[in-house]
């Protein structure tokens, strides 16, 4: 398994991550800690807002260094293939001039 496979995958966990801790936030403050009780429950409904905005932020900035770190690692060798196309994009080939085609007579 490459090193670029490697980053794939982490990446892939770290955005599922990050969507299941922001579709758990309520923008109005409800969210996770509404379900959770009123503000007495044990931990209080700050704490738990603050962990949310916290790891929001945390698994962010791992996926950004990440995606970084694979850009990194790409080696970024080009196949046989891919070269020559690359090559061949540069010109262009001449292309022939189109003559009218002649209709023939309207038959009565």
């Amino acid at each position: 398994m490459s090193t670029f496979s490697i980053f794939l995958v982490l990446i892939t966990i770290v955005c599922f991550l990050l969507i299941v801790v922001i579709m758990v936030q309520n923008p109005k403050g409800g969210g996770l800690s509404s379900t959770l009780g009123g503000s007495q429950m044990l931990g209080g409904v700050q704490k738990t807002t603050d962990f949310l905005d916290k790891s929001t932020w945390t698994l962010g900035t791992i996926l950004i260094a990440l995606i970084l770190l694979s850009s990194l690692s790409f080696t970024g060798t080009l196949s046989d293939s891919d070269s020559k196309i690359i090559e061949n994009t540069g010109t262009t080939a001449p292309v022939a001039p189109v003559t009218p085609v002649q209709e023939a007579p309207a038959t009565k």
